[in-house]
C-alpha cells in the first residue's frame, strides 16, 4: 500500500533558495548604485538650495552676500534656507560653508563621508551659483 505524502522535497527547497540567492546577487549591486546616485543628486540639490538662498539674500541686501549661515536661516524673517546644513552630515555627505567676512563671496562644499559608499565625488558651489564639475 502506497502512502500519499504531501509537501516539498529537500531538493525542491534547495532549488528555490538558490534561485532567490541568484536574484539577490543581481539586485543588491543595482540597489547600491541607485542609492549612490540618489545621494549625489541630493548633495547637488542641497548646494543649489544654499546658493539660491545666498543669491536671494544678496539681492535683498544691496549685493552683499551673507557672512554666516545664521543670516540665511534664523537671522532673517522669512528665512532664505529652512535648515542650516553647514557642519552637518545629510545622506552621507558632510557640508561645509565658507563666507567672506565682508559679504563679497561664499563657497559651499559637499564631501562624501565615505567616498565610493555614500557618494562618488566632492561637489562645490561658489558665488554666482557656479557648481564646480567633479574632477
Amino acid at each position: 500500500m502506497r502512502m500519499n505524502r504531501k509537501g516539498f522535497t529537500l531538493v525542491e527547497i534547495m532549488i528555490v533558495v538558490a534561485i532567490i540567492a541568484l536574484l539577490a546577487a543581481i539586485a543588491i549591486p543595482n540597489l547600491l548604485r541607485a542609492r549612490l546616485s540618489a545621494n549625489d543628486a541630493l548633495a547637488k540639490s542641497t548646494l543649489r538650495t544654499l546658493s539660491t538662498g545666498a543669491e536671494t539674500f544678496a539681492t535683498a541686501n544691496s549685493g552683499n552676500y551673507p557672512t554666516d549661515i545664521t543670516s540665511l536661516t534664523t537671522g532673517s524673517t522669512p528665512s532664505y534656507v529652512n535648515k542650516a546644513y553647514c557642519g552637518t552630515t545629510v545622506s552621507g555627505f558632510e557640508y561645509t560653508c565658507t563666507f567672506s567676512t565682508t559679504g563679497a563671496s561664499y563657497e559651499f562644499t559637499a564631501t562624501p563621508s565615505n567616498l565610493g559608499k555614500s557618494g562618488t565625488t566632492v561637489y562645490t558651489i561658489t558665488t554666482g551659483g557656479i557648481l564646480t564639475p567633479p574632477s
